[in-house]
């Protein structure tokens, strides 16, 4: 197992009205930010809970985060935390909004152009603590100091993490999710799904704690997602796929063993110049990865065959190509499709994908650092 430091500073307030709890954790004289993306949290109550929990307190609206989340319509929330002298920010959605509460927390007391946080690591001082309501169970952002931007100006998709801007708590009332839109809980199953994976499946390191943690999510994902959406009002069902997502990405299952990001740097550069929802470019992206990097992670796609899937029968070289083809049915199975035509989006596209990748400095991705621009393009060829 490799060295590792971990702390985990967020307080997670699980289940049924933890609502309640948000008030006696907010600082003494509050002016908070209460940001959100679209109006569905008008329409299932959740806004409505919030808003009572926040009676008394100074609040400052901010709505309209988008999915992927744009760096324009963050800059306007920070001129706004800005003008109202906010200094908390209470993010309520899924990884998006929460993701951008990052970006602006840390933006808020920035002196320079905010975008170099972004694109050079920018150091930032004081940013503004930000507490989470998850609505969304998918990118682990309630838990995690890891945020992702889009610029369409410049059809980037970047990243940034600083345990600074990590949550100090998080509300996850699985009652919460039971109004979500199927196409939503597909896209967060496999989100956290491949998130374990990005963990897990690189090279064997005498990690067997971490393994059995990040097979255990995985197992529970597989077993759980397709009932979500047979029947989505099960609160079981919902706490384990919320449970699941939240552990997925808190750090964890990822400290002492190597990693490989490359199936989520390829699969930004989708999403920022095709729009495609992030989940959708990680089922695309990953199947073939896997393929092209077999030999490389041989030792773990076996063991996730066996213990995940339950596939021991046969040569090594069929029980692999049976463990890709159970990822990517799992994807089918969620509703996320897998190949780049399913989303009208042509072989002669993989120029300009390709392109981007050099230009965001993605030459070198995977736990060997061997994925460069030409087994890239290998990768997107065999998923189109």
């Amino acid at each position: 197992m490799l060295n590792f430091t971990f702390k985990n500073r967020t307080e997670i307030l699980f289940g049924k009205d933890q609502i309640q709890e948000v008030a006696a954790r907010l600082p003494e004289n509050a002016k908070v930010m209460f940001l959100y993306g679209g109006g569905s949290i008008k329409n299932n109550g959740i806004y409505a809970d919030v808003t009572g929990v926040l009676n008394g307190v100074v609040v400052t609206e901010f709505a309209g985060v988008e999915p992927n989340p744009e760096f324009e319509t963050l800059m306007k929330a920070v001129q706004v935390a800005r003008d109202n002298e906010v200094n908390f920010i209470l993010a309520v959605g899924g990884g998006s909004v929460i993701d951008g509460a990052k970006f602006i927390a840390a933006a808020v007391n920035f002196t320079g152009d905010p975008w170099d946080i972004l694109v050079k690591d920018a150091e930032f001082g004081e940013p503004l603590p930000i507490g989470a309501v998850l609505t969304l169970p998918a990118t682990g952002s309630e838990s995690n100091g890891n945020s992702v931007v889009n610029r369409k100006e410049t059809a980037q998709k970047r990243a940034f993490g600083s345990d600074k801007v990590q949550p100090v708590f998080a509300v996850l009332d699985p009652q919460y999710t039971f109004s979500l839109p199927a196409r939503q809980v597909s896209n967060g199953v496999v989100d956290a799904f491949v998130h374990v994976i990005e963990q897990y499946l690189t090279y064997p390191v005498n990690a067997p704690l971490q393994d059995r943690f990040a097979e255990g999510i995985l197992q529970t994902l597989v077993s759980e997602g397709p009932k979500a959406l047979a029947t989505p009002q099960d609160y079981d069902v919902r706490a384990n796929i919320m449970w699941s997502a939240t552990m997925a990405l808190n750090g964890l299952i990822g400290k002492g063993v190597p990693q490989d990001w490359a199936t989520h740097m390829i699969g930004h550069e989708l999403t920022a110049l095709y729009s495609l929802d992030h989940a959708q470019t990680l089922a695309i992206v990953l199947p073939s990865l896997m393929f092209v990097q077999r030999d490389h992670k041989s030792a773990k796609i076996l063991q996730l065959g066996e213990r995940v899937f339950g596939i021991t029968e046969g040569e090594d070289a069929k029980r692999i190509d049976l463990t890709i083809k159970a990822v990517q049915d799992f994807f089918e199975a969620m509703q996320v499709n897998t190949r780049l035509s399913d989303y009208q989006i042509d072989k002669s596209n993989i120029n300009d994908i390709v392109a981007n990748l050099e230009k965001n400095g993605m030459t070198s991705l995977g736990e060997h650092g061997d994925i460069d621009l030409a087994k890239a393009r290998e990768i997107l060829t065999l998923a189109a």
